[in-house]
């Protein structure tokens, strides 16, 4: 008998708008996870995230949005206006979801997730700041992170992401 490897699937996320999403709906496809703030100093990667989604163009890559006020209180929208934050200023496409802790006693179980490698079986890296990524390949598990300063147009994530992508292809 095969064991499990630890995956993102049984996690759920709020979207905006309220409703629950669970994250195997994101199945099979390769996603850079990354907990965002409209008053940051690294928010322009809003507009690079979505150019890198642009960029790669498959309809098996994925970017996952979670605003979090953790950092600095550096997101001060709720709801419908984060979303309209990030799509009017920055363009941006991609799921953003509800805010979310990404640090602290009451951090979301999938960042929770994220940050320890005795849950994930990979890595331990909790955020130290906004725009930190997460990369996941499309069996869901956790492979590796980007702290904040690497930017998402960085030849070191766009390498990996196609490396993932390209896997099923050879």
């Amino acid at each position: 008998m095969q064991e499990s490897v630890p995956n993102i699937y049984p996690f759920k996320v709020r979207k905006i708008n309220g409703e629950e999403q669970p994250l195997s709906a994101f199945k099979n496809k390769v996603i850079l996870i990354v907990n965002t703030a409209s008053e940051c100093g690294f928010t322009p990667q809003l507009k690079e995230l979505q150019q890198l989604k642009d960029e790669i163009n498959n309809s098996d890559f994925e970017i996952l949005g979670f605003p979090t006020n953790d950092f600095g209180k550096q997101e001060p929208l709720n709801g419908s206006d984060i979303s309209a934050f990030c799509e009017i200023n920055h363009g941006v496409k991609f799921p953003v979801f509800d805010k979310i802790m990404v640090r602290g006693a009451h951090v979301h179980p999938l960042y929770q997730f994220l940050s320890d490698k005795k849950q994930n079986g990979k890595l331990s890296s909790k955020p130290r700041w906004n725009f930190h990524k997460y990369l996941i390949n499309k069996n869901g598990e956790l492979v590796d992170f980007f702290f904040p300063f690497t930017k998402p147009l960085s030849s070191k994530i766009k390498k990996k992401v196609q490396r993932l992508l390209n896997l099923d292809n050879e």
